[in-house]
């Protein structure tokens, strides 16, 4: 099992949307690294769901419930998708300020590359980020 952090634009889709939908596609993703990134995603990987724009936090977990395949809804193959489905809202969202200010995410990808749109996240770095949860702000 892998884990990941999958960013979205809260107006266009946000984890509130996920809860309501139950499941989705997560499509969008065009970045040549985020795309060679979805495409290991497999079924029973777990999604951090992240919230860009004036947000900048992680908000939810969901699981994925179908690995890698070509988005059904264009005709290119380099275009990769998979679904997930709303597991949790985390208790409170953890911000990119906190990340930023946590030396064990040192070299992150969701702190070097900004604008990456899918992120593996280390065991370790998960493992930071459950306790991150529990902490009072």
């Amino acid at each position: 099992m892998a884990i990941w952090l999958l960013k979205t634009e809260p107006t266009v889709y946000s984890y509130a949307d996920l809860e309501r939908d139950g499941e989705t596609i997560w499509d969008g993703v065009t970045n040549n690294t985020a795309l060679m990134h979805i495409r290991t995603i497999k079924k029973g990987d777990i999604a951090i769901i992240y919230h860009t724009g004036n947000e900048r936090a992680a908000i939810g977990i969901a699981d994925v419930s179908r690995g890698y395949y070509v988005n059904p809804n264009f005709d290119d193959p380099k275009l990769a998708v998979c679904d997930v489905k709303a597991k949790r809202k985390l208790k409170r969202p953890i911000t990119l300020a906190e990340c930023k200010a946590e030396p064990r995410f040192e070299g992150w990808d969701l702190i070097r590359l900004g604008r990456l749109s899918v992120v593996p996240v280390s065991e370790e770095q998960w493992k930071v980020l459950l306790e991150l949860e529990k902490k009072k702000m």
